[in-house]
């Protein structure tokens, strides 16, 4: 098979959203590379004053997001009469499509947050529908375990891990996104089928894989084109591993809106600002 090499090492960098919490952000909607995917913020600290304001009501339009918690607990309500809790493991999922209200609120009597939240483009032909919302708990994710410890949990998409095909919960993601949590001893290593139409990237988000050039913890990692990847942990490793089907299209930002021109943001501002947002 074709190995997949490493292209492209984006670095993250710490900010702040919604009500001050303190995140780690790897932008890239500038960035085709990586295509379908927008944005990629982790959250991590023991310390409430760093995430307990959590993230207010705000809008969407046009893209979906995916939550995934390694530690803690948030709670979603929306303007769809949606209101879900999700603790240490569990993951929630939204397609924001034509529009979404949405908060999402830690638990007041939390001490540590760990988690992550992905951004997913939606293709053009589709970024009008109707918004969806799902809940995921952490007993419908699949486990995959090795006696040298090595974990990995299937959040979304069909996988073939150790001579094992598993499909994740999670099935109706744009661009039929995949994403796996992997832990790594030292020394170890995991090989991965991976569809070659499809965009493979990694967030190492604890220790260091053996790449060429080192890639900094923290960082985001773009494979090449290929069959297949190889992973092998330079450290006790833990990483995000994504893949997605690349969209194509131009990407216009605005905040929480992410449309394909100028003017739809322009719509989406106009729709929000009337109150028009969130209605069918």
């Amino acid at each position: 098979m074709n190995e997949r090499q490493l292209q492209h090492i984006i670095p993250s960098h710490p900010t702040s959203d919604g009500d001050g919490v303190k995140i780690r952000r790897v932008a890239l909607f500038d960035q085709p590379v990586a295509d379908p995917f927008l944005m990629l913020d982790e959250l991590s600290s023991d310390n409430p004053d760093d995430f307990i304001g959590g993230f207010p009501p705000h809008p969407h339009r046009g893209m979906e997001t995916l939550t995934y918690l390694r530690h803690g607990s948030l709670e979603h309500r929306d303007h769809m009469g949606n209101r879900g809790m999700i603790n240490s493991g569990g993951a929630q999922w939204m397609s924001a499509g034509r529009g979404v209200i949405h908060s999402e609120m830690p638990a007041r009597e939390m001490q540590q947050l760990h988690g992550f939240q992905l951004w997913i483009n939606i293709p053009a032909k589709d970024k009008m529908q109707a918004p969806k919302y799902r809940d995921v708990s952490a007993a419908e994710i699949p486990l995959i375990t090795h006696g040298n410890g090595m974990q990995v949990r299937i959040i979304a998409g069909r996988w073939q891990i150790e001579g094992n095909d598993i499909q994740g919960p999670l099935t109706d993601l744009a661009a039929h996104t995949g994403y796996l949590d992997i832990e790594l001893p030292a020394g170890s290593s995991l090989s991965l089928p991976t569809p070659a139409e499809q965009n493979v990237v990694a967030f190492v988000y604890q220790g260091q894989l053996q790449t060429q050039p080192l890639a900094p913890e923290k960082s985001l990692l773009v494979f090449g084109q290929g069959e297949q990847l190889s992973l092998n942990a330079q450290s006790d490793t833990k990483l995000l591993l994504l893949s997605g089907n690349t969209i194509g299209e131009k990407i216009v930002h605005y905040g929480p809106f992410v449309m394909n021109s100028i003017e739809e943001i322009e719509q989406a501002i106009q729709d929000y600002n009337a109150g028009r947002f969130g209605r069918d």
